[in-house]
């Protein structure tokens, strides 16, 4: 993995500013709606995969929540610290995550999760588990069709790795959620399965 985790680093350092060009047709702002009714205000969000901060973090940061941004890209963080001085925004390998290592009330992960090895996304997802409360929330984004490999994003060459959304939906599961919102997002000129689930079950 050390050599796609190189590539998927310097990637997005080179399609930064095409990346924020292009991030408004991807339409998440209503799936933070939803998430944003069912959390407190002024509730501790993790955001994986935070990119420059627009627009997720930016929107939650606005409307009261405490955004802790991650994001394996130096300069995505940089420009995140930028555009957000009001959250913490650290460089960070979401592979190298451990257990236990925040204690949020929610995580947001945005096209993020189908960059790790498909066969970890439990595993991963298992360490998302720990860092919330009985009742916390994730809201993530997951490939729509079974696929490894690599391809071009924004002219760079890039590399995802994912399930398909029936055998997501049952990592999400296995992981001690309950799935209260699971589709195929369509509104965007790409398509992603969007899972909103509350963690049901402590698994250590």
């Amino acid at each position: 993995m050390a050599n796609q985790t190189d590539l998927i680093r310097d990637g997005y350092d080179q399609m930064a500013e095409a990346y924020a060009n292009e991030r408004h047709y991807l339409r998440s702002d209503k799936y933070l709606r939803k998430l944003e009714q069912v959390i407190p205000r002024q509730a501790s969000i993790l955001d994986l995969g935070c990119g420059n901060g627009i627009p997720v973090a930016e929107s939650l940061l606005k409307k009261g929540y405490l955004v802790t941004g991650l994001d394996i890209s130096p300069v995505q963080i940089k420009a995140a610290r930028k555009n957000c001085p009001r959250g913490e925004f650290l460089v960070a390998d979401l592979l190298e995550l451990k257990p236990h290592e925040y204690s949020v009330e929610a995580i947001v992960a945005f096209y993020s999760i189908f960059h790790l090895p498909r066969k970890k996304h439990l595993r991963f997802l298992q360490t998302l588990n720990t860092f919330l409360p009985i009742g916390g929330w994730i809201l993530i984004t997951m490939g729509d069709k079974d696929f490894e490999g690599f391809h071009r994003l924004h002219g760079v060459k890039m590399w995802s790795s994912h399930y398909d959304p029936v055998k997501n939906s049952y990592l999400v599961g296995d992981a001690g959620f309950e799935i209260e919102l699971d589709e195929i997002d369509l509104s965007s000129r790409e398509k992603h399965q969007i899972i909103l689930a509350r963690k049901v079950q402590d698994l250590e």
